[in-house]
């Protein structure tokens, strides 16, 4: 898992699609929901771990644009 897309993809095969329209609130939903899938023994701990660091790097990236 490398992108947004991937992390996205995960979780289109849950079932799972996010758009609220606001960036920073769909990236604290796909935490949330990966957060479910993982205690749910639906991911691995690997996987899990990925997705959310690819998340919070996203997270940086919008906090910084909003900032400015």
């Amino acid at each position: 898992m490398k992108s947004m897309y991937d992390v996205r993809q995960l979780l289109k095969k849950y079932g799972t699609i996010i758009y609220t329209g606001e960036r920073s609130l769909d990236l604290s939903l796909m935490v949330d929901e990966l957060r479910e899938l993982h205690e749910w023994k639906m991911i691995e701990t690997t996987l899990y771990m990925q997705a959310l660091h690819i998340i919070r790097q996203e997270q940086r990236i919008v906090e910084g644009v909003e900032g400015e």
